[in-house]
């Protein structure tokens, strides 16, 4: 029973975004497509990016490394993009992964909890953030993902055990940190890799990860992308697409593909990662007048 009320708050949590984000839309059709990108490009990738992130490869990392390079949105909007874009394809996520796999009620409760505080409160922080401080936050955002698979990779942290629940301590420990992971969301710093990090260090079987991670950011995300969307700091476009192809990958992945040999394909991600953060911070170097204008 708790199960089906916590699918039916996902449903009623992102429906809240999705009848907000149709409201702002639908006024700027003709200028949302306007806004720089091709369409077939920005479809494509948008259906593989979320087909990807449905196997735990993180698509705020993949948004920060190509986003930028292929000048689709620009910098102080790209934070409020990431957020919003993942909102649907994140909601599809969290109900097929709620409602196949074991996780005690309270592990699955406080994180979800924790992280709707830290996402409501940092937006508008955000927002009024200059460009170039919010370089610096993506390309961070980026050297601790690649990091955190690099370690993953190499056997560095712990890789998981078998409990598929929490109390005390470690309980309290998952919901400081998942407050936490939800401010950094909307800087643009991914909470995939951390909390799958999170995850296996307190002891937690690593298929519990995916229903914690989606379900924490299912509730958390949605609350601070709806600011982003009244603060107008996103792009309509990107967001309007992951909101359709990028729920196409979901499913295919979720109900056709089911799993996914992703082993090579990290080394791939790492090494695109650490490119595009290195870029970045280049690119905050070379050009300190122009970018402190931004």
């Amino acid at each position: 029973m708790v199960v089906k009320i916590l699918l039916a708050l996902v449903v009623i949590v992102n429906g809240a975004f999705l009848v907000l984000f149709l409201r702002d839309l639908i006024p700027h059709w003709r200028e949302t497509f306007r806004e720089n990108g091709n369409p077939v490009a920005q479809a494509v990738s948008s259906f593989l990016m979320y087909f990807l992130s449905t196997f735990g490869i993180s698509d705020f990392a993949i948004s920060a490394s190509i986003y930028p390079k292929l000048k689709w949105v620009d910098d102080k909007k790209l934070p409020g993009t990431m957020n919003t874009q993942c909102v649907i394809p994140v909601a599809v996520m969290a109900l097929a992964y709620i409602s196949t796999i074991n996780v005690g009620l309270a592990t699955l409760i406080v994180p979800i909890v924790a992280q709707v505080i830290g996402a409501y409160v940092s937006p508008r922080f955000v927002a009024k953030a200059p460009a170039r401080t919010i370089k610096k936050f993506v390309a961070a955002g980026l050297l601790i993902a690649a990091a955190l698979i690099l370690a993953g990779k190499i056997g560095i942290y712990p890789t998981g055990g078998t409990a598929t629940s929490l109390t005390g301590v470690k309980l309290a420990a998952l919901g400081v940190l998942s407050l936490v992971y939800g401010a950094l969301n909307n800087i643009g710093i991914g909470s995939y890799a951390l909390t799958m990090a999170t995850v296996y260090a307190l002891g937690l079987n690593p298929s519990v990860a995916f229903p914690v991670m989606m379900g924490a950011c299912t509730f958390s995300v949605p609350v601070g992308s709806m600011q982003f969307i009244k603060l107008k700091n996103y792009s309509r476009k990107l967001t309007f697409f992951t909101s359709t192809f990028g729920v196409v990958g979901v499913l295919i992945a979720v109900f056709v593909v089911k799993s996914l040999d992703v082993s090579v394909l990290q080394w791939v991600v790492v090494a695109i990662i650490l490119y595009s953060a290195v870029t970045m911070l280049l690119s905050l170097r070379n050009k300190p007048g122009a970018e402190a204008a931004g």
